[in-house]
């Protein structure tokens, strides 16, 4: 029976490796030769870190898409790969952290609910209890974690048990006013995305906005990126601006970096959901 590429499933392959001679040549090969008709490509080789990165979307056709796979590891050796095959359909599993602030939460509610965005929402856990009714309204379970200076170890052990218990792939600080600790960061590596209400790496830490009047800025930002063990330095993924006047005071700042704040945090999860981020050292590749 012939195949129809309109009607079979959409898979989709990413993959980082050493960047050589003919990379893209042998993958293009395997997948034709398994009868794979590919409707999406992005590659990208890094001059610097001599490193390839390549986005996929492909449709199987002919061979089951575990065959593909097992085709694709014994690649995956001889490149030192990197890789991942998934359905295109899939839905990454996110938990969300918020303290009182829940400009960030409802703009990444409201685009899950509409599908804007391919994740499931398993949870929100807060230091506060403000954000309950918000949360609850969308079903979506509550976990009010407080915490102090000695029961932090115990509350981000009580985080990390949420995300074994809803399978969670990654957790998004959606303005969660509290700096992870150490052993945590090193836990949720690549798996834990940052709003800052900054353009970094200007106006690291607290009070940004504050900073940023301070010194007459014309535009103000945020900034979407990894979490890691030094404050405000993980990978960028998404960074939004807004144009500001002499005349902005610092709560004009604020409000009109909820916008900013809001936009580059649901846009960086977005990305990732999609497989279009990759990490490269301190930097990210976006394809």
């Amino acid at each position: 029976m012939t195949s129809n590429p309109t009607l079979d499933p959409d898979y989709l392959f990413t993959f980082k490796c050493p960047d050589r001679l003919g990379i893209l040549a042998k993958v293009t090969t395997l997948l034709y030769e398994q009868g794979c008709f590919v409707t999406d490509s992005q590659h990208y080789g890094d001059p610097e870190t001599k490193s390839f990165f390549a986005r996929m979307v492909f449709k199987a056709t002919n061979a089951p898409v575990e065959v593909i796979k097992s085709k694709v590891e014994g690649l995956a050796a001889e490149l030192e790969m990197d890789f991942s095959i998934r359905s295109l359909d899939y839905k990454l599993k996110i938990l969300l952290a918020v303290s009182k602030y829940d400009h960030c939460l409802n703009v990444l509610l409201t685009k899950w609910r509409s599908g804007a965005i391919p994740v499931e929402i398993v949870g929100v856990v807060s230091n506060h209890d403000d954000c309950r009714g918000l949360v609850e309204w969308y079903g979506i379970p509550y976990h009010y974690l407080p915490i102090t200076k000695d029961s932090k170890p115990q509350q981000e052990s009580q985080i990390l048990g949420l995300m074994d218990e809803y399978e969670a792939e990654l957790l998004v600080l959606a303005r969660y006013m509290q700096i992870l600790s150490d052993d945590l960061c090193r836990s949720l590596d690549g798996r834990a995305i940052n709003i800052h209400h900054s353009f970094l790496p200007g106006f690291k830490g607290a009070r940004p906005y504050q900073q940023a009047h301070e010194r007459g800025v014309k535009i103000i930002g945020a900034t979407a990126h990894y979490v890691t063990s030094d404050l405000d330095e993980g990978p960028i993924i998404v960074q939004e601006v807004k144009s500001v006047t002499h005349a902005a005071t610092v709560e004009t700042m604020v409000l009109v970096g909820h916008d900013t704040e809001s936009t580059a945090l649901s846009s960086a999860v977005r990305m990732h959901a999609e497989g279009r981020v990759f990490m490269n050292g301190s930097r990210t590749v976006i394809l």
